[in-house]
């Protein structure tokens, strides 16, 4: 092991057994943390610029396609997200608290629970493939690409959820770096099955060798993202179950379905589910909004989102971090330490996604023109970028926070407020403004609704109601009251309640 893994390790172990880090160490084993994480989310957004890239060279018809049900892909897998989070969330809680044992029973009913859910998914994935791009308002001439898109995604999507829910087990246990490492090789096979699968004929560049392809254009981009998840989630699922010094299974240990640890799981996870939901159903609902706008603010439409996600897949890293250390910092009762760490990384991530966001403003003809070679989509999805810059901060402050409060389960709350911005101010506005100025009238919405629910995220971190591990009771006391105040026990009790 490096001495970087052994001084976070080293860290976490000090809070599991509460002792008290200067501000210093605690900022130095979040961004430890993070920068694995962020290099995970990062590299997942690699693997969309890789797929619109390609997929852009055959035309802008074909980056429509894809932006026509990319909203869709985000549901299926935002659902299916919060199934696994419950059990993830639980999981670092009881590895801070010392049971390592309860810890692997929860990995692996997590695991269990995630393939059902993302098989049946699958299969309702693969049913609605064939009618979904008509019935989001896409024309005839990009209606047969964006099927079989989805089509292939959906019969991946069960190898796409294990990986995810892998590697959030992972991240539980405090080891950021192997699911950052294999998300990074997921780009690498994404490009090489790509170049294979999407064209046909190719050269080599530099070598000027002509190497054969399927020529399936649209699809290949599909097949070949979901080709390099597989290979990833093999790697992935044979160290969790036999190599994380945490979680690999044990001789004589066998897996119970405890009714208790569903309940909490359920009640962690299915306000997050909801959120996705209507977080998605909004994009979806937006995406009807854009789609009569023409092909051409379609695809300027979804190019943007895939080049703004660059910008803003730092703080779901972070986020990650985040929910791993709350997590662990509650299960050990460092209710003091539990609040320094929330903002540190909320603080952190602020400051990341405004600089991410002035460099999105700066360089938004350049992010756009890699993905597109076309002069009317550059132009327009520059317009919109530029407008979206200017949310960055405040989308940041959402998107850690939620990875604070959910390390504590508190996820209902939050909930309701994407229910109440999304629908309320983002869509209505968007309709309105939609039919005056086109997509950047979308765009603005968008950034309204961010600042918005940024601000209220904010709020909601600041009552600290996450430092009860999501309960609506008071702290607890424990062991660990040298840390400064009234500490959460996140103990068996607490955690079966």
């Amino acid at each position: 092991m490096s001495n970087q893994s052994k001084k976070q390790k080293d860290y976490l172990q000090r809070l599991r057994e509460g002792e008290s880090l200067r501000l210093r160490e605690l900022c130095e084993m979040i961004l430890q943390l993070s920068l694995p994480a962020i290099m995970a989310q990062i590299s997942t957004i690699i693997m969309q610029y890789i797929d619109a890239s390609m997929v852009g060279r055959l035309g802008a018809g074909g980056s429509a396609a894809i932006g026509l049900v990319s909203s869709s892909t985000w549901l299926f897998g935002g659902i299916a997200m919060a199934a696994g989070m419950g059990f993830s969330v639980q999981c670092a809680q009881r590895i801070g608290a010392g049971d390592e044992a309860d810890a692997r029973n929860l990995m692996r009913q997590g695991m269990r629970m995630m393939l059902i859910v993302a098989a049946v998914m699958g299969a309702v994935g693969v049913f609605c493939s064939s009618w979904l791009p008509g019935w989001l308002g896409g024309g005839p001439e990009i209606c047969g690409d964006a099927s079989r898109y989805f089509l292939v995604f959906a019969l991946f999507f069960p190898v796409e959820r294990l990986n995810y829910i892998g590697g959030s087990f992972l991240q539980a246990t405090g080891n950021m770096l192997l699911p950052g490492i294999l998300h990074v090789m997921m780009c690498v096979l994404d490009v090489i099955f790509n170049a294979f699968l999407i064209f046909g004929e190719w050269t080599l560049p530099a070598a000027g060798i002509v190497m054969p392809g399927a020529g399936l254009g649209v699809g290949g981009a599909a097949l070949g993202t979901g080709l390099a998840r597989l290979c990833s989630m093999c790697v992935m699922l044979w160290y969790l179950y036999f190599r994380s010094p945490v979680l690999h299974l044990r001789e004589g240990e066998k897996m119970r379905f405890r009714r208790d640890q569903i309940l909490r799981s359920l009640q962690i996870a299915l306000p997050v589910a909801v959120e996705n939901v209507v977080m998605n159903s909004a994009q979806i609902a937006s995406t009807k909004i854009v789609a009569p706008l023409g092909t051409v603010s379609v695809a300027a439409n979804s190019l943007s989102v895939t080049a703004e996600s660059l910008c803003y897949m730092p703080g779901y890293g972070i986020a990650a971090a985040a929910t791993a250390v709350i997590g662990q910092c509650i299960g050990a009762g460092r209710y003091r330490t539990t609040r320094r760490v929330g903002w540190i990384t909320t603080f952190l991530g602020m400051g990341v996604m405004t600089l991410s966001g002035l460099l999105m403003f700066l360089f938004a003809p350049q992010m756009i023109g890699f993905l597109s070679p076309d002069p009317q989509v550059v132009a327009l999805g520059t317009r919109v970028l530029r407008i979206e810059a200017f949310a960055e901060p405040m989308f940041a402050a959402q998107i850690v926070s939620a990875g604070v409060m959910r390390g504590g389960g508190d996820t209902f709350v939050p909930a309701l407020f994407c229910l109440g911005t999304m629908w309320c101010i983002r869509i209505p506005l968007a309709m309105l403004l939609a039919s005056r100025i086109g997509l950047r009238g979308v765009w603005i919405a968008m950034c309204i609704e961010l600042c918005v629910r940024g601000i209220l995220f904010l709020i909601r971190q600041a009552q600290g109601i996450y430092l009860r591990g999501g309960s609506h009771t008071g702290p607890h006391t424990g062991p660990h009251a040298g840390d400064g105040s009234n500490v959460i026990k996140l103990n068996n009790m607490a955690v079966r309640r």
